[in-house]
């Protein structure tokens, strides 16, 4: 039968939330130092990388934030301030934890209901979940900062990584210290990112389901995750070492195709963006996120 559960159980802490705040200022503030780095050396090339790497995922994460809280239709002038200093992970986070803190202070109604499927040892069991404020708007924010952690991982760290790996075999192993700190930030906000990414894969084929993850699971992922992007940042930075021109044509060429072959597909099937549009959103809204969205998905693949 049904099994109700109520909204009296523990609300559990936006970690996801921190940690994706803590690597987006590490990454950010270590970029910054090392730009300052490149430009006393007179470091023209790297310094500009450096500065590209490190603003545009930051400016789409502004977006992303701001289209996922529908911020631009309310009355928050301080957070879209704040937005525009690239801030926005940041105010993001206080919002959460403040919300985290209040939670279970006063009983409060719950507002919606979730309806999951439970499975253990192969039974399956019909679930209806009563959703509280104070979980349903930490849940906006764990949802918002996972997307930012993939857009952090694949539009900034890894080409960041890659930059600065090339960089240091170019000059010969001269290895400053704040470079390898932004190495090693990168490549933990790589792994983190992927991971969020297959747990978000299998959240969505499996959306019926309350799925929990063991710690296991999460352990096999990171190191899986962890080898593999090694294993391909070190392959391309090889092959650019040895030939400097032909990969800037290879990599563009790849990441075009990648972005453009969702379109072609949905063009091919003569879609129509009339049927997908949000009701809140113009037809220019709604291709501006695709478009997002597509430059993500070649990232991912690209990388």
């Amino acid at each position: 039968g049904l099994v109700v559960v109520s909204n009296h159980r523990p609300v559990h802490p936006p970690l996801s939330v921190v940690l994706a705040t803590v690597l987006y200022c590490a990454e950010f503030i270590t970029a910054a130092f090392l730009c300052k780095k490149y430009h006393n050396n007179d470091d023209v090339i790297w310094t500009g990388f450096t500065i590209v790497f490190m603003l545009v995922p930051a400016l789409l994460i502004q977006l992303t934030l701001t289209f996922i809280h529908r911020d631009l239709g309310r009355d928050r002038p301080l957070v879209l301030f704040l937005h525009l200093l690239l801030l926005g992970p940041v105010i993001r986070c206080l919002e959460a934890l403040l919300v985290y803190f209040k939670a279970g202070k006063k009983e409060e109604p719950y507002v919606t209901l979730s309806r999951k499927i439970s499975l253990k040892k192969g039974h399956q069991t019909p679930m209806e979940l009563e959703i509280g404020q104070s979980e349903r708007m930490l849940a906006t924010h764990r949802n918002a900062f996972k997307r930012t952690a993939v857009i952090q991982a694949f539009l900034g760290s890894t080409p960041q990584l890659t930059l600065q790996l090339y960089a240091t075999i170019n000059e010969k192993y001269n290895l400053l210290p704040v470079r390898l700190a932004l190495m090693i930030i990168t490549l933990i906000s790589i792994i983190y990112g992927a991971v969020v990414c297959n747990v978000l894969a299998i959240q969505i084929r499996y959306d019926d389901y309350k799925v929990r993850l063991r710690p296991v699971a999460y352990l096999c992922m990171i190191i899986w995750r962890g080898l593999e992007i090694a294993t391909r940042v070190a392959a391309l930075v090889l092959f650019s070492s040895a030939l400097t021109y032909w990969v800037i044509l290879v990599g563009v060429a790849n990441l075009l195709f990648f972005f453009f072959l969702p379109w072609v597909e949905f063009w091919a099937k003569k879609g129509s963006l009339a049927e997908g549009v949000e009701k809140n959103f113009s037809k220019l809204g709604t291709t501006v996120v695709l478009c997002m969205f597509t430059l993500l998905y070649a990232c991912i693949n690209v990388f």
